[in-house]
C-alpha cells in the first residue's frame, strides 16, 4: 500500500532582481524550476531514497512532501489526502501530525534558549497531548541518557544532536519521517551509529522514511528504492540491487563512478565532463545531454518520458 503519492510535481522559484533593477537594466523576470513533472510512490513502512548532485531538488521535494513548501503544479497525497487543497481542516490536521523531518544540520534546527525536554515535546504540547515522561523515554530510546533532557543543545556533539532529532521526530508518533541528508555533517563512525539507530527504529515503530542524500554508500544501505535526480528531474528510479548493477541512465552511472570504493584502489575512472547547466535557462531535451556521452540529435530535442524497463523506471531515450 502506498503512503505517499506523488504526481507531476512541479516547483517554480521567481528569482527575477527587484523592479526597479529591471526597469534600468531592461531585464525580463527570471524563474528557476527547482522540480520538474517528478512522479513517485513510496510503500508503506519502507524507505524511499532521493539522490543527485547539489541543486537537484532533493530537499525542495522533501519541503513539499512535509508542507513547507507549496507545489507550483502537480501533487503530493499522503494517505490519499492533498494537503495543499483539502479543505477538511480536521483530516488535514490528522496527517500533518503522522509527518515529522529531521534537518541536515542538527545544531541550527535546535533552539539554543530551549531545554533538550522542551524542544522533544514540543509537537506533543503543541496539539495539547500529555508529555509527562516523554523526553526521557525518547532519550532512552534513541541511546542518550534521560538525564539528558535537562541540559541545552550546546553541550551536546553533532551525533548526540542529531539522536535528539530524531527523538524530536519520534515524539508524535509519526508514519512518515522525512530525513535531509541527517547524516551529511556527522563523522564517518557517528553516522553508522545514527543509521543503525534509523534502522532500528524503523523496525521498531513501522516507520516509512523519505532518505534525501547524495551519499550512495548511506543509500544502498538504507533504501528499498532509490529515485536519481538531475536538474529537478527524476532519471532513474530502481531497487538498490538494480541500480548499482544494472544502471540504466548515462547520469546515474556517472555518479557510481565518481563515488569511492574500497576496492577501488589504483582504478581509473572518467572524470565527468561539463557542468550543471542553468536551471534557469535548462538545455533543450534531456536535462543532461550537454554532459552526455552517448547523447544523440533526438536528446537534444525531445524531453525523454519515464517508462518501465524490468523493474526499473528510466527516462532515457538510449536506455535499452
Amino acid at each position: 500500500m502506498s503512503l505517499i503519492s506523488v504526481k507531476n510535481l512541479t516547483r517554480v522559484f521567481d528569482v527575477s532582481k527587484p523592479w526597479l533593477n529591471r526597469v534600468i537594466e531592461r531585464r525580463a523576470k527570471a524563474f528557476l524550476t527547482a522540480v520538474s513533472d517528478v512522479d513517485f510512490e513510496v510503500e508503506e513502512r519502507s524507505t524511499y531514497a532521493l539522490v543527485g548532485e547539489s541543486g537537484s531538488g532533493k530537499s525542495t521535494i522533501g519541503r513539499m512532501l512535509v508542507g513547507l513548501l507549496t507545489p507550483s503544479s502537480g501533487k503530493v497525497e499522503i494517505n490519499g489526502v492533498n494537503l495543499a487543497t483539502e479543505t477538511d481542516a480536521d483530516k488535514v490536521d490528522v496527517i500533518r501530525s503522522d509527518i515529522q523531518m529531521i534537518f541536515q544540520d542538527p545544531f541550527a534546527s535546535l533552539n539554543p534558549r530551549w531545554r533538550v525536554r522542551d524542544i522533544i515535546v514540543e509537537p506533543v504540547v503543541a496539539r495539547g497531548g500529555d508529555a509527562t515522561g516523554l523526553a526521557e523515554k525518547l532519550l532512552v530510546q534513541v541511546g542518550l541518557s534521560a538525564l539528558d533532557a535537562g541540559k541545552f543543545p550546546h553541550e551536546f556533539s553533532g551525533g548526540q544532536r542529531q539522536r535528539i532529532c530524531i527523538a524530536r521526530a519520534l515524539s508524535s508518533e509519526p508514519k512518515l519521517i522525512v530525513c535531509d541528508e541527517p547524516t551529511s555533517a556527522l563523522d564517518v563512525s557517528v553516522q553508522a551509529q545514527v543509521l543503525n539507530l534509523m534502522s532500528d527504529l524503523k523496525d521498531n515503530f513501522g516507520l516509512t522514511y523519505v532518505l534525501i542524500s547524495h551519499d550512495l554508500t548511506v543509500v544502498r544501505h538504507m533504501a528499498d528504492r532509490i529515485g536519481v535526480l538531475y536538474l529537478g528531474r527524476l532519471v532513474e528510479e530502481a531497487s538498490p540491487e538494480d541500480l548499482f548493477t544494472d544502471t540504466k541512465h548515462p547520469y546515474t552511472k556517472m555518479l557510481l563512478e565518481a563515488a569511492p570504493r574500497m576496492d577501488g584502489f589504483g582504478r581509473e575512472a572518467d572524470l565527468p565532463e561539463g557542468e550543471i547547466p542553468d536551471p534557469i535557462d535548462p538545455p533543450k531535451g534531456c536535462a543532461f545531454n550537454p554532459r552526455c556521452p552517448i547523447a544523440t540529435n533526438i536528446c537534444r530535442q525531445e524531453r525523454p518520458m519515464m517508462r518501465q524497463l524490468g523493474d526499473i523506471r528510466v527516462a532515457c531515450h538510449l536506455a535499452d
